[in-house]
């Protein structure tokens, strides 16, 4: 006959093995997902045609895209972007940042001033750049699930989020030979340690070390 400690043990060891079979699953980590957490420049075009091609407000999802990689813009930060931020006369962009980061002012040239007067006739009235049906700013889920689609809509192998395009950002600056101290305050960084990670993988580095 069994003591009362060893039913006690017996019951918490099946109700431990009970909570474990309702557990979820674990979610993969990303380096299990894909080899690296940044697009190239090449595949944040095809991620935009993608984009441009497919779904009701194709416009709006691109320049979604293209604002995030051309600004290094974390995805709360675009949905909070609201058109008294941007100055198409100047073509100017007032990047507000958060977790503590560092705002600034950059340059909107081109391609990003089209889109963004597009952007601005088709939501006129409306206080924030991207915006649903309804007027109101997107969700941060509702970006995530746009880029996501993209990602399968452009045949990628790997899963697609937005924070890869802010990653993208720093590895193509720093691919492109731009200093380490103005790629930090380009994507608002408060430490510089956050942004030597992309200039400690550009081959710029190691250009000259065999001259033939």
């Amino acid at each position: 006959m069994k003591s009362k400690r060893q039913n006690s043990f017996s019951a918490k060891l099946a109700s431990r093995k009970a909570k474990k079979r309702h557990f979820p699953p674990r979610k993969p980590k990303n380096t299990e997902q894909r080899k690296r957490e940044y697009l190239t420049d090449e595949e944040v075009r095809l991620l935009r045609k993608a984009a441009s091609r497919y779904g009701r407000h194709p416009l709006r999802d691109d320049a979604i895209i293209l604002i995030m990689f051309r600004h290094g813009l974390r995805v709360s930060e675009l949905t909070a972007l609201r058109w008294d931020q941007v100055d198409l006369k100047k073509g100017l962009l007032h990047v507000r940042r958060v977790k503590n980061s560092l705002p600034s002012t950059h340059p909107v040239r081109g391609i990003e001033l089209r889109v963004l007067r597009q952007l601005q006739r088709l939501y006129s009235h409306a206080p924030y750049v991207f915006v649903s049906e309804n007027r109101a700013p997107l969700s941060t889920r509702t970006i995530h699930n746009i880029i996501a689609r993209a990602g399968r809509l452009a045949n990628f192998s790997f899963t697609v989020h937005p924070h890869m395009l802010r990653h993208s950002t720093g590895f193509y600056l720093a691919n492109h030979g731009q200093d380490t101290r103005a790629i930090q305050s380009y994507l608002g960084h408060a430490n510089i340690t956050n942004t030597v990670m992309y200039t400690e993988l550009s081959p710029l580095r190691f250009k000259n070390f065999w001259p033939d």
